[in-house]
């Protein structure tokens, strides 16, 4: 089989990066049909060939079959496949690669995907709100701090991220995370209505030339800013501003790029906040983003052991061979259902450990692990790891 059965080049127009879309399909031959892949695979149960079926069509030239399936747009690109792959394919690439060929050809998208392009590149979020708003969730702070908004010179430059910025259900995540930074005699501030989307929901559903004009504008305005830290709560901005972004635009160099768990902690080693006692057990969760793709898996466990009288339990698969919630891939834009489900399954990992809460250290995770709950009527609270040191911190004797 030559790798001309699916043609994937296409270019990004008037990009400097210089790199062409091409899978090298031919590494697809060394697939030995094992089932890793499947068995690995959250979502397999609901795709109409399985990823290990869809190699196989690929390694016999199928094309038709393969590019109208809707197995990649069902693809979490959670990573458990090409971590565990004996042969070492980047099986996730391949499914990314699938989709922006989908998209390149004109073939039929779940009309989801389709609303997202226009959402994002008209109204620069996921949620279609007006991008001004994008400070809401301080809204119900006792006290606005004075400098969240584009701030020049400040240390810290908090990215909010589109679903903390404008989904209720995670507004508590910045909240909790600016009370934290404010504690610290942190010095941040935010982009506010300058923020756009990141780009990596554009990127998961295979259209990664729109990146370009996001990366350029949120780089732009960190240079106008001139903060010398990025801190994130979203495993998917930080990935997105450390493995996606590079291939777009130089970063400034003096820009230091930190999930919230690496700077939490850091503030935590350097004494600028105290941890007082929470009296409870429980487990975390490993967002895919942040743990397989980006190699944090660390300083949240750090963390949580930092805080007196909390017992931490992990669950069955934990770190990199922890279970997906369901939330990534877009796949909840193509199959709300399906994302529930998988946030059931693994819920149902968490309650195996007799532990009154999930801590993540992810917006969509908590949301995506909320959902499964409620479905599943598991009485467990899912947390974020930025409000727990919060509630920590508030439990100090002074």
């Amino acid at each position: 089989m030559g790798t001309d059965i699916l043609d994937f080049t296409t270019r990004a127009p008037d990009f400097e990066f210089g790199a062409e879309i091409t899978p090298d399909l031919d590494v697809l031959r060394a697939c030995i049909q094992c089932g890793t892949c499947s068995a690995s695979c959250p979502t397999a149960y609901a795709m109409d060939y399985t990823p290990r079926q869809l190699w196989k069509l690929v390694q016999l030239g199928l094309k038709d079959e393969v590019v109208n399936s809707l197995t990649f747009w069902l693809c979490t690109t959670c990573k458990a496949c090409t971590v565990r792959c004996p042969r070492g394919i980047d099986l996730t690439e391949t499914m990314l690669m699938l989709k922006q060929y989908a998209v390149k050809e004109g073939l039929k998208i779940p009309d989801g995907i389709g609303m997202l392009r226009e959402t994002v590149t008209t109204k620069y979020n996921i949620s279609g709100d007006d991008n001004e708003t994008r400070l809401i969730w301080a809204e119900n702070l006792e006290h606005m701090p004075e400098d969240i908004e584009a701030k020049k010179g400040a240390e810290v430059l908090y990215f909010v991220g589109c679903v903390s910025a404008f989904y209720p259900q995670a507004y508590t995540i910045p909240q909790a995370l600016v009370q934290i930074l404010e504690v610290a005699h942190v010095g941040f501030t935010t982009m506010g209505g300058q923020e756009w989307c990141c780009g990596y929901p554009l990127y998961g559903g295979g259209m990664k030339e729109l990146v370009w004009e996001l990366a350029t504008h949120n780089v732009e305005r960190v240079k106008e800013l001139g903060s010398t830290k990025l801190v994130t709560t979203c495993p998917s901005c930080y990935y997105t501003w450390t493995h996606v972004y590079p291939q777009f635009v130089e970063l400034p160099q003096e820009l230091e790029i930190l999930h919230a768990t690496e700077y939490l902690l850091r503030l935590i080693e350097e004494d600028r906040i105290q941890l007082g006692p929470v009296d409870r057990v429980v487990t975390y969760h490993d967002p895919c983003d942040l743990g397989r793709k980006s190699g944090v898996y660390d300083a949240p466990r750090a963390i949580v052991n930092n805080i007196p009288e909390l017992e931490f339990r992990e669950m069955a698969s934990y770190g990199q061979d922890a279970m997906c919630c369901g939330g990534g891939g877009d796949v909840e834009i193509s199959d709300r259902e399906v994302t529930a489900q998988v946030g059931v399954l693994r819920m149902e990992q968490a309650q195996e450990t007799g532990a009154a809460a999930v801590v993540s250290a992810c917006q969509q995770c908590k949301r995506t692990l909320l959902t499964g709950a409620r479905q599943a009527k598991i009485r467990m609270r899912a947390v974020d790891i930025s409000e727990l040191v919060l509630e920590s911190m508030c439990n100090v004797e002074s």
